[in-house]
């Protein structure tokens, strides 16, 4: 940690500011999740959820997977911000909920 600047911190700490990418992290820690699924769980427009992520992912937070026309997107556990991450996510509530509701839904991995 010592090698993280606090300008670095204060970067990651800002990305988890939004509620929608903290609790696309949470999800994240649960399961790798596809944009669609994305979409449906947060009623937004794909190109607004598609920001979310690239930011993410240009922090190194989250790493995509295409598998076909997909892409599939997981948490990154092995950047250096991942402990921190972790342990903000410690006080979120739960997103196991939303995966539940798109289950119901018949929406988990829709797009396979």
């Amino acid at each position: 940690m010592g090698d993280r600047s606090l300008e670095d911190n204060a970067k990651i700490l800002k990305l988890l500011g939004d509620k929608t990418r903290l609790a696309m992290l949470g999800l994240l820690m649960i399961n790798e999740c596809c944009v669609c699924e994305f979409v449906d769980i947060f009623k937004m427009s794909q190109p607004a959820i598609s920001q979310h992520l690239r930011k993410l992912k240009d922090a190194g937070l989250v790493k995509e997977n295409r598998r076909g026309q997909w892409i599939i997107y997981s948490l990154n556990r092995e950047n250096a911000f991942f402990p921190m991450v972790r342990d903000v996510l410690k006080h979120v509530p739960s997103q196991e909920e939303k995966f539940i509701w798109l289950e119901q839904q018949g929406l988990r991995i829709s797009c396979d």
